[in-house]
């Protein structure tokens, strides 16, 4: 079968440019495909218009070879289409495809990418700011993003947040309001909140066991730890699976969600910092996204 194809790649998330063009364009090329469209993001455009053009242009299936926040920027784009999107983890982030079982190999990825099913999965929205197809957060969480160096990620991976994290720990912690598809308010003190479409964080860690990302709804943690000792027992329920029985945690299951901090706080989308706000308001939009995925 022959497919028109692109790929959107982050040039700064590939050590040897030239040689993932050869391996990309050559996988395809022994599967019968065309030459791909290949689209280079830019710091200016992180995949939005490279996306656009892609879709214009014909293509079927769009590679996105890059780390999270070009698979959100990708996503962005293509949500609410039947353009499907493959994705080819590279970068520190990969939540989505490590939650879809995305093989993190280039020649794997690649090969479902070809051979692979189309999965419709749901994308949330954050008002005002876009879509996420991992997750939102508000607190602590988008803290310790922010202040991770890009040298470091590069360097250490996942594990250079770490550091940032230690530092964060009992810093971050807010009057907020919740409120879950319309409801009446709920008050906490907490850390952080996470709106998520998955449920495994950096590490592979099952914060949100239950979470699918084609069940039409977003899940939502409410971390409330208060001191170090409340972190290390919260961390020691999430690795044992406690589900909602772990110490500083609060699950829900909500298709719209709106938190409202006592002051401004750090924002995060997919492991980009937004601009700080009181207000984090998102809803869920079923099935708007197609994605390559394994064969069952």
């Amino acid at each position: 079968m022959t497919v028109q194809a692109a790929v959107v790649i982050n040039p700064s998330k590939v050590l040897d440019l030239e040689e993932r063009r050869r391996e990309l364009c050559g996988a395809l090329a022994d599967a019968g495909w065309p030459e791909p469209i290949w689209l280079e993001t830019t710091p200016e455009d992180p995949g939005c218009g490279m996306a656009r053009e892609a879709a214009a242009a014909g293509a079927e299936v769009v590679l996105v070879c890059g780390g999270d926040g070009t698979v959100m920027a990708v996503a962005g784009e293509l949500a609410g289409t039947d353009v499907a999107v493959a994705l080819i983890p590279s970068g520190t982030g990969n939540l989505l495809a490590t939650n879809l079982g995305i093989p993190l190999d280039v020649a794997e990825a690649v090969a479902v990418a070809i051979t692979g099913e189309r999965r419709r999965i749901d994308v949330g929205e954050v008002e005002g700011c876009g879509v996420f197809t991992v997750m939102a957060g508000m607190g602590f969480d988008a803290a310790m993003v922010g202040e991770t160096p890009d040298s470091a990620k590069a360097r250490f991976g996942w594990a250079a947040y770490v550091a940032t994290g230690l530092r964060n720990l009992t810093r971050h912690r807010a009057s907020v309001r919740i409120r879950l598809d319309g409801g009446a308010w709920m008050h906490r003190k907490a850390s952080t909140v996470l709106v998520a479409n998955v449920g495994r964080l950096q590490g592979g860690l099952p914060l949100l066991p239950d979470a699918e990302p084609d069940d039409g709804s977003l899940d939502v943690a409410v971390l409330t730890p208060r001191h170090l000792a409340d972190w290390v027992r919260l961390a020691a329920g999430v690795v044992l699976r406690r589900g909602p029985d772990t110490h500083g945690l609060e699950t829900f299951r909500a298709r719209s969600v709106e938190v409202h901090a006592a002051r401004d706080e750090p924002r995060e989308l997919d492991g980009d910092v937004i601009a700080p706000a009181r207000r984090l308001a998102a809803r869920v939009r079923p099935g708007a996204l197609v994605v390559c995925v394994p064969e069952s």
